[in-house]
């Protein structure tokens, strides 16, 4: 593979299933480290099975695991154990999100990975971490994000608590063991310590960090925050609104200037004199005035002219965007957000582009998720020098 980006160099080893750690290794494959996929023989990665499906192929795969060289292996193996301790030793991080205790059945703890790369950085994903009363209990997205305290967030106060719509909890968590391990990486490098070290990202614990606010106000005030539609960060007036034309858009006024903006916007200049609005609390107090106000204001007017006398005044607003908004703006395309990867099977399919954007080391997708096991004989004849009677022999024990 030819080397591009800042993690040109780095080789890392995705143990990851479904979301949350092959998440996180794809982030660092955009940016060039080669991330080898080990999967089990036969049936592989339980994400291959994600629907929407084509030809039998997921087309959530194809983005989930871009980038990645996909090899199979089976661990439980002595065999296996042995050929992926030849990897670790080439490797630098050890991305896994099985249940805190798997690699030790497996014989592959932390230990037993030193001795092959006194180097090598190992980092765990688990629903409630590797420590704690919890640890044992089955780590799925949204029981983690429940018991994060998002979901008591989320939703209606006169309706039950919603979860989100997808694997939030697994997405941030990805992120999180991305950061961490390149963390343990610059440490390992820049301060010359020849030892690598493990990492415990929990699924929960990455969204509790982002409730700071839940945490200050309960220790300080004993408040318990319950579920506040059309309310943005304890800021008002805030909300969703839909248009005389049907549109949704979203309105925020998270600052004193913000708010000093919206009265002339919407033609009602005599608000910010009212008595009722004059700080931040005075307007959550008084939410309900001004939810109403907006809501009719919102209601007697299309989607284009309401948007458009808020971009003027500089109110933040957007249309509440759906899959199908996103591919037809134009801002998402001169960033090129969305592009377009070459696939054997399936032709050319979109995925999300590059994120963040560098200047000068750049990121990119050189190909969509790989067949299962399409690079057993790169990885293990390559890399790993093994002959064509040993890749041979261990095709016909199941081990590959």
């Amino acid at each position: 593979m030819a080397g591009f980006g800042p993690l040109q160099g780095v080789r890392i080893v995705d143990l990851g299933t479904m979301i949350a750690a092959p998440y996180g290794a794809s982030l660092l494959a955009d940016f060039g480290a080669d991330v080898i996929k080990v999967e089990l023989p036969g049936t592989g990665d339980s994400s291959r099975a994600l629907t929407p499906q084509i030809d039998g192929i997921s087309v959530r795969w194809t983005g989930l695991n871009r980038n990645k060289r996909c090899i199979t292996l089976d661990l439980k193996s002595s065999t296996g154990r042995d050929v992926f301790l030849k990897l670790v030793a080439k490797s630098d991080i050890i991305m896994e999100n099985f249940r805190p205790g798997t690699l030790d059945r497996w014989g592959l703890d932390y230990e037993t990975l030193k001795e092959a790369n006194p180097g090598i950085i190992l980092v765990h994903i688990s629903g409630y971490g590797q420590t704690g009363p919890n640890r044992e209990m089955a780590g799925f997205g949204t029981p983690a994000t429940a018991f994060s305290g998002v979901t008591y967030l989320m939703g209606d106060p006169e309706l039950p608590p919603m979860s989100p719509p997808f694997s939030l909890a697994d997405y941030v968590a990805g992120m999180m063991a991305a950061f961490a391990g390149i963390m343990a990486l610059y440490h390992r490098d820049v301060h010359h310590d020849e030892e690598g070290q493990e990492v415990d990202v929990s699924l929960y614990e990455p969204l509790f960090r982002m409730l700071e606010f839940l945490v200050a106000e309960f220790d300080k005030l004993g408040v318990v925050r319950e579920r506040t539609p059309g309310l943005s960060g304890g800021a008002s007036p805030a909300g969703t609104f839909q248009t005389q034309d049907g549109k949704w858009l979203v309105l925020v006024t998270s600052t004193e200037r913000t708010w000093q903006r919206l009265p002339a916007a919407i033609g009602r200049p005599e608000l910010l004199h009212d008595p009722r609005f004059q700080t931040n609390t005075d307007r959550v107090k008084h939410n309900d005035v001004l939810d109403k106000i907006l809501t009719d204001w919102f209601a007697s007017l299309p989607y284009a002219e309401s948007k458009a006398r808020l971009d003027t005044a500089g109110c933040p607003v957007s249309l509440v965007y759906s899959i199908q908004d996103i591919f037809e703006d134009p801002h998402y395309q001169s960033r090129q957000d969305i592009i377009e990867v070459r696939h054997p099977t399936l032709g050319h399919i979109k995925m999300p582009g590059i994120v963040p954007k560098f200047s000068r080391t750049p990121g990119k997708v050189e190909f969509a998720g790989p067949a299962l096991g399409e690079h057993n004989e790169d990885v293990l004849s390559g890399l790993l020098g093994m002959s064509e009677s040993e890749v041979q022999r261990l095709q016909e024990q199941g081990t590959i």
